[in-house]
């Protein structure tokens, strides 16, 4: 089963398994770490925003126009990591991905 690597917003590092067919948001949120994924995972709240490493960012594929101007907004926001993890989906290419809980806000 594919890995995420996550560091969650108080520096700790674990890794959880990526169920096939699931988003990054539906892991992290179900883990408890604090995703809140307030919409739902329909790219209308970014209550579910991460930093990708950026060895690994190209290959969670571009940000939509929503998914840019929500993001635009935020104080956290890294135009070279920042993404939300509901528009992650689970990928053969993605197994081993390392990933940042970006702080609420």
């Amino acid at each position: 089963m594919p890995v995420i690597h996550v560091t969650d917003r108080g520096g700790d590092q674990l890794t959880l398994a990526w169920t096939p067919g699931r988003s990054l948001m539906d892991e992290l949120r179900d883990a408890g770490l604090g995703v809140e994924a307030i919409c739902g995972g329909s790219c209308s709240c970014a209550t579910c925003h991460v930093w990708i490493d950026p060895a690994w960012y190209a290959r969670t594929g571009g940000r939509g126009r929503n998914e840019e101007e929500l993001l635009s907004y935020l104080e956290g926001f890294d135009p070279a990591r920042s993404r939300l993890s509901c528009q992650v989906r689970n990928a053969e290419e993605l197994d081993g991905l390392i990933i940042e809980v970006a702080p609420a806000e």
